[in-house]
């Protein structure tokens, strides 16, 4: 959390540093310059763009510290030379917050669309996705579309691509979750799970906790396999009478809140353990409020922007 304010009180002095300086740089100008050099003063204007990419969520509270954390970490280091924006996949998400709320978000397409009015040339691109699935898919097969309209583009590789990003995110989950782990409890991770072949990496994930000596660790998902009942058998074949149950998503949003730590529903993780004889806790947050997290982010689009 105090990494989190950090990042917050950087931009906070940025953005007060930028407006102070370039309220001097107008001042200093006078009014026939300006005209005459309008169009070459706004060519300079345009900066490149890095476009965060997520999903989305209607939890007003858990978007901002958790996509809002991500793309703060990126903006921290890019700030100066890169304009951050946002867009979500989900327009349903997009259509409920705009009525719900008056809160406008892009789509996709709409923000490459005002990327090109607003004469960017170089663009990358940084979902937020666990994973390399449909929804990844989608982004890449949607910015392939535009690959005339910009000089420079690249996509960034979601949160699980390398086998380092798999040990760094296994590592974060750990420091996080050290309150909980006190050698009888049992650490169980929901993900969303996928049609797509990208599915396998939940499977992964288990095997890389249990290569890193982390064998209270339990991954499964609500919409694939391993399944809840998949990880209550595992879990309790270890012997394991307690359990805490945590999203392993970025967004600690619907499926989190519902599917997973609504006990009055008896296809919910939580009614699902406490029914296996578990006492259960449900830790409500998304892998975006965890600050090693953010980073493996902040790295991809290092990567992204060094193939540029």
């Amino acid at each position: 959390m105090s990494d989190q304010m950090s990042r917050r009180g950087f931009m906070s002095a940025a953005a007060t540093g930028a407006v102070a300086l370039a309220g001097v740089a107008l001042a200093g100008c006078s009014s026939t310059s300006a005209s005459s050099e309008k169009s070459s003063e706004k060519e300079k204007a345009v900066k490149p763009v890095i476009l965060v990419t997520s999903f989305g969520t209607s939890y007003n509270d858990s978007r901002h510290i958790t996509i809002g954390a991500i793309e703060d970490a990126i903006r921290e280091k890019y700030w100066q030379d890169y304009d951050i924006r946002r867009a979500f996949t989900a327009q349903i998400i997009i259509d409920k917050l705009k009525e719900r709320d008056g809160i406008t978000i892009d789509n996709m397409t709409e923000a490459l669309d005002r990327c090109v009015e607003d004469g960017v040339k170089e663009i990358v691109v940084q979902p937020t996705h666990l994973m390399a699935g449909l929804e990844y898919t989608d982004v890449k097969d949607e910015l392939d579309k535009y690959a005339d309209k910009f000089d420079k583009i690249s996509l960034g590789d979601p949160l699980l691509t390398s086998d380092d990003d798999f040990k760094k995110v296994a590592a974060a989950i750990k420091e996080n979750m050290a309150s909980f782990d006190d050698g009888k409890t049992a650490l169980c991770l929901m993900g969303h799970g996928t049609e797509a072949d990208s599915n396998a990496d939940y499977a992964k994930m288990q095997e890389v906790f249990k290569n890193e000596g982390l064998t209270q660790f339990f991954v499964g998902t609500v919409e694939a396999e391993p399944t809840c009942e998949d990880v209550i058998a595992a879990a309790s074949a270890a012997g394991y009478k307690k359990a805490v149950l945590a999203p392993f998503m970025v967004v600690a949003g619907d499926h989190a809140n519902n599917d997973m730590a609504d006990e009055t529903d008896p296809d919910s993780w939580a009614a699902k353990f406490v029914a296996a004889g578990f006492e259960v806790t449900c830790l409500l947050q998304g892998l975006g409020q965890n600050v090693a997290v953010d980073d493996i982010y902040v790295s991809h689009v290092d990567d992204a922007i060094a193939k540029l």
